[in-house]
Order: C-alpha cells, then structure tokens, then sequence
C-alpha cells in the first residue's frame, strides 16, 4: 500500500510516497464524476494522501473520500520515477496556479531539489462502476 506523508512547516508542505503497490493500478479504477466541474484551488487541510501516478498526473486524496486528479498541463521530469514532491504556498489552499517540485535522492545525501513544474486543474474522480 502506497502512503504519503504531508508535512506542513510554515508555508511549505512535502508529499513522499514511498511504499510498493503501484498507483497506476488504482488509477485505472477511477473516472471522471460525472456533473463534476474541474477546481482551481483545493484545502490544504483537507489533503489526506496525494498518490503520484506518473510524470504528468497527481491523485489527491481528501479527507471524506473525494479524490481530485490533477493532470500537469506538462510532463515533469522524475515525478513518476520519485513519487515525492514539495510545494509552497502562503495560502490555505493549492492551486493550479502553484508551482510543484521534485524532490530526488540524487545528487547526494537526503533529498535534493528537481524538476519544478506547475500544476493544473482539480478534477473529481470516483470508482468505475
């Protein structure tokens, strides 16, 4: 079971997914809800878990259930490889204005700083039925 840990110190927050079973799996579950109209802007507070599903795509996992999908209107560099991310933000909410970045175990000890990429809109996902 992959599982994020999001830390917020201040105005900055990381998401680290480690774990083994692939998010790609998952992703493969959910569809766009139907009615749902894509958001700019979700509470960081209520971000439970973000599962990374590859270099262009984010599952945010709310508290109550909802999830968000957020496709990055590009490709960045070692998210999918990574699964870890961090941002910043001097708001209460992330928004697809908001700039992500990588964070890789390259480069030396601990984690070090990657690709930076923007995100784009929030989109309500369910399960296939």
């Amino acid at each position: 079971m992959k599982m994020t840990a999001i830390i917020a110190l201040g105005f900055v927050a990381v998401a680290a997914l480690p774990g083994a079973a692939s998010a790609k799996e998952k992703a493969d579950n959910l569809v766009v809800k139907a009615g749902a109209q894509p958001l700019n802007c979700v509470n960081l507070r209520q971000i439970r878990e973000t599962k990374v599903l590859n270099d262009s795509t984010i599952d945010f996992h709310m508290n109550g259930g909802k999830i968000y999908r957020n496709s990055l209107p590009g490709r960045c560099p070692q998210l999918g490889f990574e699964e870890r991310f961090a941002y910043k933000t001097s708001l209460s909410q992330l928004c697809s204005t908001d700039i992500i970045t990588v964070l890789t175990t390259m480069g030396g000890p601990g984690l070090n700083r990657g690709a930076s990429c923007g995100l784009g809109q929030f989109q309500e996902m369910e399960a296939k039925k």
